[in-house]
């Protein structure tokens, strides 16, 4: 099909929205936006943005994550495309959605005050423009089903972190209670953490040992696969 028959067929924009989850130790948290741009300026939302001429819709990904975090080579994933008539109602809109796992303190607090960001509870979300919420929904599920046989959710945590803290993390993503010793028991089965001599004392006064995660073994993991909760 030649270029010339490409003028035939409407054209619409095509935007890219970010859903960024984050742990704060206790709840798992989304990133949001005050909008800064009409229809429903100052209203509640996703970050994201319309792809450009000269990227990929990944690199236009990267680019509003970038934009708003300050982070590069974060974990991200493409969710689903977004495409009902009337989801916009500034005009034809496209989105394709993204989700991204960010450590919290890891990211650039003088552009979250640029953009207006705050991380809230997912518990506690409050109303969002579009379908933005059902983008959300999408990527807690996809969430779940990917930390289920893939350790991403390692993305989330502190470079070292106590298994209390791995179990608190699991726990809020799939927002019920596991067995401690299980969990335990599972997890170390994996091979994929290693203890470190520091404990952390802010909890008790026994402490509990810090762990890193073995990159080369996550690594592996990561790409096969394996049943993790």
């Amino acid at each position: 099909m030649g270029r010339i028959e490409y003028k035939q067929y409407d054209r619409f924009l095509l935007a890219v929205d970010c859903i960024i989850f984050g742990f704060d130790g206790s709840g798992l948290k989304a990133l949001l936006v005050k909008r800064g741009l009409e229809p429903e300026a100052g209203k509640w939302s996703l970050m994201g943005g319309f792809a450009q001429q000269n990227e990929s819709i990944d690199d236009a990904a990267a680019r509003i994550l970038l934009n708003l975090t300050g982070l590069d080579k974060i974990y991200m994933e493409q969710l689903y495309c977004f495409g009902d008539l009337d989801r916009d109602p500034g005009g034809r809109v496209v989105s394709i959605a993204y989700f991204a796992l960010i450590k919290i303190d890891a990211s650039d607090n003088d552009k979250l005050e640029e953009h207006q960001a705050k991380w809230i509870d997912l518990k506690k979300l409050p109303p969002l423009v579009f379908d933005h919420k059902r983008m959300i929904k999408l990527a807690k599920e996809r969430l779940q089903q990917k930390v289920s046989n893939h350790p991403v959710g390692f993305e989330l945590l502190p470079h070292k972190f106590t298994l209390q803290q791995l179990q608190a993390l699991y726990e809020a993503i799939f927002e019920r209670s596991f067995d401690k010793r299980n969990f335990t028991r599972k997890i170390l089965s994996l091979g994929i953490l290693q203890r470190l001599d520091e404990k952390e004392k802010a909890s008790s006064k026994k402490g509990a040992f810090y762990y890193v995660f073995d990159k080369k073994k996550y690594k592996q993991l990561e790409s096969e696969g394996i049943q993790m909760i």
